[in-house]
């Protein structure tokens, strides 16, 4: 199965929900799983938002290579022209979220005071795709829990306004995903961080692929987690070397699938960033 779609209805309501809402929205704030800085960007994202201000955070930045993490950073910023935040669960930058959302709202309150208006609170909204810690972020900015919050993607369903301070409220919206994604490479690495349901790829073909993403990425730190030397680094050999083996003397395959996703998904190999950097 080396197909993946998942488009869930829910998240295609909400999608249409938030085009109706976007002449609401004063500022964008795009949240990013900073291991896959280039496949859970939103593709559409420019089109959906109409060149609203927009914020971008590179979240779960504690999971990957820090010194790669900050070329990304840089990618953006000069690529296209926007400000750029990096956080984690262990990180107190909160405040500074805040603050740069105000900031990018300054023309839009200039252009209100100019034409008499009474001031008001900056509006938002945070959008993402599942699973990328977009509603983590939201309870940090509320310091509540009133945004449900998951490991499977999919889980915030109902929108919400939530007001953070007198300066900035905040509409909360499920993750987003394109309706129809026709690249294979994208699909896969969405599936590794669990972004996509998983009951619509198979574990075996995302696993198997991913350990040749990480093995171009860094082989010597594959080979020393799993206990590989020169073997070849697929599924069936970290099996062997854990000798997870079914009746019949054949490798566990499925288990070993699943063991690599979530060796992966919880940085036990390594932290890794799976995006290669534009040239």
């Amino acid at each position: 199965m080396s197909n993946i779609h998942w488009y869930p209805g829910h998240i295609a309501k909400a999608q249409r929900e938030l085009q109706e809402k976007l002449n609401l929205i004063d500022v964008i704030i795009e949240v990013i799983d900073a291991r896959l800085p280039f496949s859970s960007k939103y593709a559409e994202v420019e089109k959906l938002t109409k060149g609203k201000p927009r914020l971008i955070i590179f979240n779960k930045s504690d999971l990957t290579d820090k010194s790669e993490l900050e070329k990304w950073e840089n990618y953006y910023k000069e690529k296209y022209s926007l400000p750029v935040i990096s956080t984690n669960s262990n990180t107190n930058n909160i405040k500074e979220i805040i603050n740069q959302t105000i900031l990018l709202a300054s023309e839009m309150l200039e252009k209100r005071k100019a034409k008499g208006l009474l001031p008001r609170a900056v509006r938002t909204v945070v959008i993402g795709m599942p699973n990328v810690g977009k509603s983590t972020i939201i309870n940090r900015l509320t310091k509540s829990s009133k945004a449900k919050t998951g490991q499977k993607a999919g889980v915030t369903r109902n929108q919400q306004w939530v007001r953070i301070n007198d300066k900035l409220e905040l509409l909360d919206t499920p993750g987003i995903i394109p309706p129809i994604q026709s690249d294979v490479e994208i699909n896969l690495k969405l599936a590794t961080i669990g972004s996509i349901g998983e009951n619509s790829y198979d574990d075996e073909f995302v696993a198997s692929e991913l350990l040749k993403i990480l093995a171009k990425i860094d082989e010597k730190k594959l080979r020393e987690y799993y206990n590989l030397n020169n073997d070849e680094i697929t599924l069936e050999t970290v099996a062997l070397a854990r000798n997870w083996i079914k009746k019949g003397a054949e490798a566990d395959i499925e288990r070993t699938s699943k063991f690599v996703l979530v060796n992966f998904r919880q940085c036990k190999i390594g932290k890794f960033i799976l995006d290669e950097l534009p040239v």
